[in-house]
């Protein structure tokens, strides 16, 4: 069997192992995140929605539980975690959560039907309310706190971040909010003072700027850019060079996609303390440098988005070599210089992207919105 078909034929069986009736879970196996995370359900789910009804009730069900544990404020959880062993609570402390959530309830209207869409009307509004509230600079961009997205507490960054930009952008124009979008896109991709193309790719995060001083990530963030591509925030020209750096910088080498590139040495100026504290204290593994293979599908993705097929197709055959690592384990990451996948396996947003991406390759186009 073609190694990308048969990829695709283990990565269902990965969704069904994570599909509970509470929505999918992020992982399965012995040690698995036997919770409803916002992010890895909804990734999950635009893959899962590509095979036919099979998982539309855990696409359902994963928003419905993250529905109805929205905060009186409007937030969407980043977790809901009652039915492990541990004590039952619900997490938030995130950006992208609500984000994710917006966007995943357009997927399934398109996919299926509007009815789930209109029950969580509210919901969805209230969501936006409180995105709208992060608009701290008032400049039509969100603002985040460190450690509020899916990098948690590695790296650290905060303020304007083109993760963020990249989710707020398409949010907006799910939403029918084409005009602040817009003037979104004109903020991240000209503005002198907050803006985050460096001329080569989009910088992590900006805050404020001290005279010649500035708060700014100057290392490749691979997921943000990744988005600016795939939802249409970056223009044709910042794309291609997106793209190029990739390839010039090997970020997609051994396999796609290094999460940020370079990896951040202990005792630069991007170090904090509390690095030690996961597998990231390490250069190319974990989040600093290692491979994750969800963002490798995304990254097929933006090369279907600017119509660059044939890298796109060799790019998923090395996204399938990687999810086979350790006998089809999808490995949560990689060894981002030996290529040695992480124990922690039977990742749903790996299992999820694949999908999307192995579906999105047979029809030449992202399909998503």
């Amino acid at each position: 069997m073609d190694l990308k078909k048969e990829a695709y034929e283990k990565a269902i069986e990965v969704l069904e192992k994570v599909s509970t009736p509470h929505g999918f879970y992020a992982s399965g196996g012995v040690d698995g995140y036997t919770a409803v995370w916002s992010r890895d359900s909804m990734i999950s789910s635009f893959g899962a929605s590509l095979v036919g009804e099979r998982f539309k009730e855990a696409f359902k069900q994963s928003l419905i539980t993250l529905g109805e544990h929205q905060s009186k404020n409007g937030q969407i959880p980043n977790c809901v975690d009652k039915w492990s062993e541990r004590k039952p609570h619900v997490d938030f402390k995130t950006i992208d959560s609500s984000l994710w959530y917006v966007i995943g309830h357009h997927v399934y209207k398109e996919r299926f039907d509007g009815k789930l869409l209109k029950k969580y009307r509210r919901n969805i509004e209230g969501a936006m309310r409180w995105l709208a509230a992060q608009d701290t600079g008032e400049i039509g961009m969100l603002t985040q706190l460190p450690t509020s997205d899916w990098q948690d507490a590695f790296p650290h960054r905060y303020g304007y971040t083109i993760n963020t930009q990249a989710l707020y952008y398409y949010v907006l124009l799910l939403e029918g909010r084409a005009s602040e979008g817009r003037a979104l896109k004109k903020v991240v991709n000209e503005d002198k003072d907050d803006g985050l193309w460096n001329g080569e790719f989009y910088v992590p995060y900006r805050w404020k700027n001290h005279r010649q001083y500035k708060e700014m990530g100057d290392w490749f963030d691979s997921l943000g850019n990744i988005l600016a591509i795939v939802f249409g925030l970056a223009e044709p020209g910042h794309a291609a060079k997106i793209l190029k750096h990739i390839e010039n910088e090997k970020i997609n080498k051994p396999y796609p996609l290094k999460a940020i590139s370079p990896a951040i040495e202990k005792g630069s100026k991007e170090w904090h303390d509390y690095f030690e504290d996961c597998d990231a204290r390490n250069p190319y593994s974990y989040l600093n440098g290692g491979v994750w293979p969800y963002i490798g599908a995304f990254y097929v993705l933006a090369l279907l988005k600017v119509g660059r097929f044939m890298e796109a197709e060799k790019a998923l055959e090395k996204v399938a070599e990687g999810n086979k690592l350790r006998d089809w384990n999808f490995s949560e990451w990689i060894q981002g210089k030996t290529g040695e996948a992480s124990e922690g396996g039977i990742q749903a947003w790996n299992a999820g992207a694949y999908i999307l991406a192995y579906e999105s390759l047979k029809k030449k186009k992202v399909l998503l919105l």
